[in-house]
């Protein structure tokens, strides 16, 4: 029998029997829609999660937090000891830190006229655009005569911009944060939204000075972030940083730290693990259900061999080799299986893209959760065709038409 007229038959066939050609395409459809949203979802993640990471850690940096525990292992104890005085010891002392800038900041409402945005307030050094890595995109960023004698300036995100300036040209503009008035000076470059959403174009920077001494009235701050020389060993620096600020803050052997620290080898160690999760255990649990679907068309297809055992004996009977039984078998579950499976990669990646949009992951890519998808449901419909296909093969001509 020629390979055209097989399928042909091998079509007409799935289109007689539809309900248990249903059954086999939802086992397929499920499982695949489930393994292109879960893969789809995770490398966006992961791409997302590795740009905010070169953004906030640069290639080597350690930040220092305000209050005990770990910063990203659990709420910390609140603190309200570390100072810009601790930062400079650190600096001074300890060897391997090539620049910092310190930080504190509030969320407050923001007005310019009658327009008004709730948005982060950032009290920075001049240090901030290189340690940062973000700068104004246009007009500029205040300097250390500005944060010297706190001076009433701003740097403000696009967000920020468009809630209070709609079409026009903020640079030079007076705003006011909470009650107090600044001049706008500048407007940051773009960063976009972080993992959990929040947008960080919504936010505006003002120097550090000016934030403690009119806004929060505060002489402490909430972290810093030290970068580090590249050829530093970044754990004897994160040990000297230890030292200075336990010393400082006159902590004995027995109490813990009143702040934390996180190295960028520390989060690298995160995010492999978190890729791990995403890129390898995630995925495995959603391919259970497509070999499920797996089974469920296998069961079903050793079944079809025994009703269509008059078929296969007639068919037998008249020239059809071992071979084109073997091969009806095989494409039918394959065909059904391939067809659900690509049904479940449109079904997959529309939940991928609204999961995306949710999340503030931005594009998604099919690509990649789109041939796993459809490699995996052929080789499933495949493996699930072969037994039925083994089973009707083997039967006897004369047994078949008994």
């Amino acid at each position: 029998m020629s390979t055209i007229r097989l399928v042909r038959h091998s079509v007409g066939m799935m289109g007689r029997h539809k309900v248990r050609t249903g059954f086999m395409m939802v086992g397929s459809f499920i499982g695949v829609a489930a393994l292109t949203l879960v893969i789809s979802v995770s490398l966006t993640m992961s791409r997302k999660m590795l740009v905010m990471f070169r953004q906030v850690f640069g290639d080597a940096s350690i930040m220092v937090q305000d209050g005990g525990a770990h910063m990203m292992g659990g709420p910390r104890n609140p603190g309200t000891r570390l100072k810009i005085d601790d930062i400079e010891a650190v600096v001074k002392q300890v060897p391997g830190i090539e620049n910092w800038d310190p930080q504190q900041g509030l969320t407050t409402t923001v007005r310019n006229g009658d327009a008004s945005d709730s948005a982060q307030i950032l009290g920075e050094s001049e240090r901030a655009e290189s340690v940062w890595g973000r700068s104004a995109a246009r007009g500029g960023f205040f300097d250390i005569t500005a944060v010297q004698s706190s001076a009433r300036v701003a740097v403000i995100g696009q967000t920020v911009a468009n809630q209070l300036f709609r079409n026009q040209d903020p640079v030079g503009s007076d705003i006011e944060i909470g009650s107090v008035p600044f001049r706008v000076i500048g407007i940051l470059e773009a960063w976009g939204t972080d993992p959990h959403g929040m947008d960080r174009d919504n936010e505006i920077a003002v120097p550090i000075s000016t934030l403690m001494r009119r806004l929060t009235n505060v002489d402490t701050i909430t972290g810093a972030k030290l970068v580090v020389a590249s050829d530093a060993d970044e754990e004897a620096i994160a040990r000297g940083i230890r030292e200075v600020l336990r010393q400082r803050h006159g902590l004995s052997a027995d109490q813990p730290n009143d702040f934390s620290l996180l190295t960028s080898s520390e989060v690298r160690e995160m995010m492999a693990s978190i890729k791990r999760v995403l890129l390898l255990y995630l995925p495995l649990v959603a391919a259970i259900s497509l070999i499920v679907g797996g089974i469920v068309s296998a069961s079903l297809m050793v079944a079809s061999v025994n009703e269509r055992a008059s078929e296969i004996g007639l068919r037998r009977a008249v020239g059809a080799r071992t071979e084109d039984i073997r091969l009806q078998f095989l494409v039918e579950t394959a065909a059904t299986t391939l067809l659900g499976g690509l049904g479940g990669i449109v079904l997959g990646y529309a939940l991928a893209r609204m999961g995306a949009t949710k999340l503030h992951l931005g594009e998604v890519a099919p690509w990649g959760g789109a041939f796993v998808g459809i490699t995996a449901s052929l080789l499933v419909g495949l493996t699930a065709g072969l037994l039925p296909a083994q089973r009707a093969a083997r039967m006897s001509p004369i047994d078949a038409l008994r």
